[in-house]
């Protein structure tokens, strides 16, 4: 038997207002409490138009001069959203972007209000990676494409094709592992460099991506050589995209099981 008290998780889109769905923003107008972690002002400024109690998560990250493990911030900010769910609220959250892209703490939250037998979902929402392609006019269908986020990427042992489209998250703290800082440095960036370089020259091309956040804005699409990454300007929604260094290979084996030619594939 569900509980008085709901949960939904929503998305505002990478642009102020416009990229939200009507589902999400219906929501939004009719929830007891609308808890946001969103990156300026104006949405926030937004989402209160829309809802007469608008709550900031922000307020759970470090301080200016504190240091803070990140996974300590989440567990309060999931405690806040539950505290209400319990209460007999219809809560919703609002998030950057998708609310289930690099957001654990939608998923902490719906699993825990699950777990005590609440209401609870997610809506998606227009990502950063849903952007990306439009804004670079990719189809990452006709190659494929691979993502990871950055400092995982380095930490373990992914290989990557280097025949598809390959995404780098958060390549703007690539290499931090203690969950207390927002960058990295070019000494780590260097090792990435040299990682990527097994299957990358040092000359290819990669584009450093970040989403518009207003309707006024453009997107930044910088190319650079992946020698020079160190070097780059970046910041805490920068996005690494590494295009192919290869083109694709037939899998001779596979299309003689299957009767099919090299050329019937165009």
């Amino acid at each position: 038997m569900k509980r008085q008290g709901s949960l939904v998780c929503v998305g505002t889109g990478m642009q102020l207002a416009g990229q939200i769905t009507i589902l999400a923003k219906s929501y939004i107008e009719s929830a007891d409490v609308v808890f946001t972690l969103v990156p300026e002002a104006y949405t926030e400024r937004w989402l209160e138009k829309l809802n007469g109690d608008v709550r900031s998560l922000q307020g759970y990250y470090a301080k200016a001069g504190e240091i803070k493990n990140r996974r300590d911030s989440y567990a309060q900010m999931v405690d806040a959203i539950l505290i209400e769910v319990k209460n007999g609220k219809d809560v919703v959250c609002a998030f950057y972007g998708h609310p289930g892209v690099f957001a654990c703490v939608s998923h902490l939250a719906i699993e825990q209000a699950k777990e005590e037998g609440y209401s609870a979902q997610m809506l998606p929402g227009v990502s950063a990676e849903a952007c990306l392609w439009a804004d670079l006019g990719i189809d990452p269908g006709t190659g494929g494409h691979q993502s990871f986020e950055a400092s995982q990427f380095m930490f373990y042992q992914h290989t990557p094709d280097p025949c598809a489209h390959l995404l780098l998250w958060q390549i703007g703290i690539a290499g931090e592992h203690t969950l207390t800082q927002f960058s990295t440095s070019s000494e780590k960036l260097q090792v990435l460099v040299e990682q990527l370089q097994q299957w990358y020259p040092a000359e290819h091309q990669v584009v450093l991506y970040e989403a518009a956040s207003l309707p006024t804005q453009s997107p930044r699409i910088e190319r650079i050589n992946l020698a020079d990454l160190p070097e780059a300007a970046l910041s805490g929604i920068t996005t690494l995209l590494i295009p192919p260094s290869k083109p694709l290979s037939h899998n001779d084996e596979i299309l003689s099981k299957l009767g099919i030619s090299a050329t019937d594939l165009g």
